[in-house]
C-alpha cells in the first residue's frame, strides 16, 4: 500500500446558531463536487462503491459513506489501491454496478491493471479518482502527477473542476474515469443527506439486426470468453459442434465438445471448412490455429472489448449475436429464429465430433486416475463436481482455466454454472479481489468457489486483508500449489533444453506457507493431499472466505501435458 495520507486544512463553515447543520452552500466546494460525483453514481445505478483511502480523496469518501448510510449503495474499503480496483471488476463482472474510489499521485497508477482488464473485456468499472486543483498540475506539489488521461486512449476520461463538470453515464460498454480536482478545505461541514433517486442500471442493448447464415459448409462455432446462450443455440438449430471455452456462458446443452483442444489436430478437424466465432477465444493455440489456416472461413463477431478487431483474418463480419439460418441459396431454414426454442438439430457432422469427443474423454479420465496422488486436472474435475448448478465459479489464468476446460463436462440447458475469468488481457493481477466481487455481487449463487494456482493467489493476498465491518461472502478459494509456475512448462522455454535455467527465470519456486499467510489474515485454511481430503473440504465449507490448498507435483508437468495431447493422435 502507498501512503497517500497528508495534513488537510480548515473545516468548512459551519451553519446558522440552532440550525441542523450547513446548507450546501455553505459547504465547501470539494464536499459540493464529491456530493455532485456520488449522485451521479447514483444515477448510474451504481450500488456498491470500494474506496481505498487517502487524504485528497477524502471529500469522495465521506460523500460515499453518506450514501451508504442512506441505504443508497453497499461501501467497501481496502487499503491496497489494486486490490480495491479488482473487487469493483469482479462486482462488475457478476453483474453488479461497481465503482473504485482512491487518493492521487501512485494510487490512480494501482488501478491501472484492472482499469485495462476491463478495457479489453467490455466491463463497464467507473473508476473515480481524486487530484489536485488545476493550479498546482505541472508543479512539484506533493503527490501531484498527470492524472488525466494517465489510463490511455482505451479509456474515457472526464476532468472535473466543478459539480457542473460532472457527466452524465450513461456508456456501458467499458470503463469510465472520473478525475475529480478536490481543493482545500477537504472536510465537509456536516454530514449529507442525500435525497437522490436512484437511477436504474443502463441495460446493455443488443445491436440491432440479424446476420444470416447459410448452412452448408462444414461449420464448427468457437464460443470464447462472454460469448453467452446464441453461440449455442446458433450450434443447436444448425447441427454444428460447439467449441465452447468455460467462461463462455455458452457451455451447455448437446452440441458443446469437452475435449475440443485435444481434436483440432485429428484429421475430422482437418475437414472444417468454416468456423463461426463469438466471444473472445484466448484459451488455445490449435483453436487460433484453426483460425488462421488456408481454406477455412472464419466468420466473426466484432471483440467486445476497446479493441474489436480480430487477430486473424475474418472473412464475413457479423453483428452482435443474433443469427439466422438460411439454406445455401440464401432462403430462411426450416429452422426457428433465436429467439424460439426448439429441438436441437442432429446431423452426422455433428454425430461424428460427439463420438471423437466421448473416446477421448474416456482416455483423458483414465489417464487422470491412474496418474499417483492427486495432479492439477484431478482438482480441477473435483472443483466442478463440486460446482452446484445455479453456482459460481471464479477460475484463474494460466493452467487453472486450461485444466478446467479440459475437466468440465456438459451441463444441461438452465443448470449452467456462471463461470467468470478475467480474459480481457488474461492476467494474474487481483485474481482474490475479483472472486471476493463476484461473490459479493452475485449474492443469489447456489455455491462460490474459486479455482486459483499459487502464483497468481500469491500475487493478491492482500485480497485477503479485509477490515472487521466488511461485508465477506461465503467463498471457497481452492488453490492448486505447484511452487511455482508451471504453465512455462509446458511451453517453449520448459524443453529441456532449457532446463539449466528454467527454475530460476520461470519455474520461480517461492515456497512460501500459504497457511500461515492465512493466519495472518486470520482466513480459515486447510491443505490436502488426497482426493478424499478435497472432496470432503469442498463439501463442508466452513462459511465467509476460507482457503483450501491442494498440493500437486509439478516436475511432471509438460511430461503429463504431453500424453494429454497425444490422446486424440490419428
Amino acid at each position: 500500500m502507498s501512503t497517500h495520507a497528508e495534513p488537510t486544512g480548515p473545516t468548512g463553515s459551519t451553519g446558522p446558531t440552532g440550525s441542523t447543520g450547513p446548507t450546501e452552500t455553505t459547504e465547501p466546494p470539494s464536499a459540493l463536487l464529491a456530493r455532485a460525483v456520488v449522485t451521479a453514481l447514483l444515477a448510474h445505478g451504481v450500488r456498491d462503491v470500494v474506496v481505498a483511502p487517502g487524504s485528497r480523496n477524502a471529500p469522495l469518501s465521506f460523500a460515499v459513506h453518506d450514501a451508504a448510510t442512506a441505504g443508497l449503495l453497499r461501501l467497501h474499503t481496502r487499503v491496497d489501491e489494486r486490490s480495491a480496483a479488482f473487487l469493483a471488476l469482479g462486482l462488475t463482472r457478476a453483474g453488479a454496478r461497481a465503482a473504485v474510489v482512491c487518493t492521487s499521485g501512485t494510487a490512480v497508477a494501482n488501478l491501472h491493471p484492472a482499469v485495462l482488464e476491463a478495457a479489453h473485456s467490455g466491463q463497464p468499472l467507473v473508476v473515480v479518482t481524486a487530484d489536485r486543483p488545476a493550479r498546482l498540475r505541472g508543479t512539484d506539489a506533493n503527490q501531484t502527477t498527470d492524472q488525466v488521461g494517465i489510463f490511455g486512449a482505451l479509456v474515457a476520461t472526464h476532468d472535473l473542476a466543478g459539480p457542473d463538470d460532472v457527466p452524465v453515464l450513461d456508456d456501458p460498454w467499458g470503463p469510465v474515469h472520473l478525475d475529480v480536482q478536490l481543493d482545500d478545505p477537504l472536510l465537509p461541514a456536516a454530514p449529507w443527506r442525500p435525497g437522490v433517486v436512484p437511477g436504474e442500471r443502463p441495460a446493455r442493448v443488443r445491436p440491432a439486426g440479424v446476420d444470416r447464415i447459410p448452412l452448408g459448409p462444414r461449420t464448427v462455432v468457437v464460443a470464447g470468453d462472454d460469448a453467452g446462450p446464441p453461440a449455442r443455440q446458433l450450434a443447436e438449430r444448425a447441427g454444428w459442434p460447439l467449441l465452447a471455452e468455460p467462461s463462455s456462458g455458452s457451455r451447455t446443452g448437446t452440441h458443446a465438445l469437452r475435449c475440443y483442444r485435444l481434436l483440432l489436430d485429428t484429421d475430422l478437424a482437418r475437414s472444417v471448412e468454416r468456423v463461426v466465432v463469438v466471444g473472445h477465444p484466448t484459451l488455445s493455440r490449435p483453436v487460433m490455429r484453426l483460425l488462421g489456416r488456408d481454406g477455412v472461413e472464419v466468420w466473426a463477431t466484432p471483440g467486445r472489448g476497446a479493441w474489436p478487431a480480430r487477430p486473424y483474418r475474418v472473412d464475413r463480419p457479423l453483428g452482435g449475436g443474433r443469427f439466422e439460418l438460411v439454406d445455401p441459396a440464401g432462403d430462411p431454414a426450416a429452422d426457428p429464429p433465436a429467439e424460439v426454442a426448439a429441438e436441437p438439430v442432429r446431423t452426422p457432422w455433428l454425430e461424428a465430433w460427439l463420438e471423437a469427443d466421448r473416446a477421448v474423454a474416456r482416455r483423458l479420465d483414465a489417464l487422470v486416475a491412474a496418474e499417483p496422488g492427486l495432479t492439477a486436472y484431478a482438482v480441477a474435475g473435483a472443483v466442478v463436481r463440486a460446482t452446484p448448478p445455479g453456482g459460481l465459479l471464479v477460475v484463474g489464468p494460466s493452467n487453472p482455466v486450461r485444466d478446467l476446460d479440459l475437466m468440465q463436462t456438459g451441463f444441461g440447458v438452465g443448470a449452467r454454472r456462471f463461470v467468470v475469468a478475467n480474459r480481457g488481457l488474461a492476467g494474474i493481477d487481483g485474481m482474490v479481489s475479483t472472486a471476493i466481487g463476484a461473490a459479493l455481487g452475485r449474492p443469489h449463487s447456489t455455491r462460490a468457489i474459486a479455482l486459483l494456482g499459487d502464483v497468481t493467489f500469491l500475487h493478491d493476498s492482500n485480497g485477503l486483508v479485509l477490515g472487521p465491518d466488511e461485508p465477506r461472502p461465503d467463498l471457497t478459494l481452492v488453490v492448486v500449489n505447484d511452487d511455482g509456475g508451471s504453465i512455462f512448462a509446458t511451453l517453449e522455454q520448459g524443453a529441456p533444453e532449457h532446463a539449466d535455467r528454467f527454475e530460476r527465470l520461470f519455474g520461480t519456486p517461492h515456497g512460501v506457507d500459504l497457511a500461515a499467510l492465512c493466519a495472518a489474515t486470520r482466513t480459515p485454511h486447510w491443505r490436502v493431499e488426497s482426493m478424499p481430503e478435497l472432496e470432503q473440504a469442498l463439501a463442508s465449507p466452513a462459511g465467509g472466505i476460507e482457503v483450501v490448498e491442494v498440493r500437486v507435483p509439478r516436475q511432471d508437468r509438460r511430461e503429463v501435458d504431453a500424453r494429454i495431447r497425444g490422446l486424440a493422435a490419428d
